[in-house]
């Protein structure tokens, strides 16, 4: 059976917790203002890194990684 590396302590995990949660409210607030001025499709594509980057923060925070 495989181990699974868990290399950080709990304020580790609070610190990439709430930078991921962060991340992702920008993103939804972002979404929300360029869905409301209506702005062009390539422009909202720049909301995929915050969206991405507070995923991994969250999941980092998760799996203690």
């Amino acid at each position: 059976m495989a181990t699974i590396a868990r290399n950080i302590g709990q304020a580790g995990r609070h610190q990439r917790l709430i930078g991921g949660g962060v991340l992702i409210a920008l993103g939804l607030a972002g979404a929300v203002v360029l869905a409301l001025t209506g702005a062009a499709r390539g422009l909202r594509l720049a909301l995929f890194l915050p969206f991405v980057l507070g995923a991994i923060g969250v999941l980092q925070a998760r799996d203690h990684t």
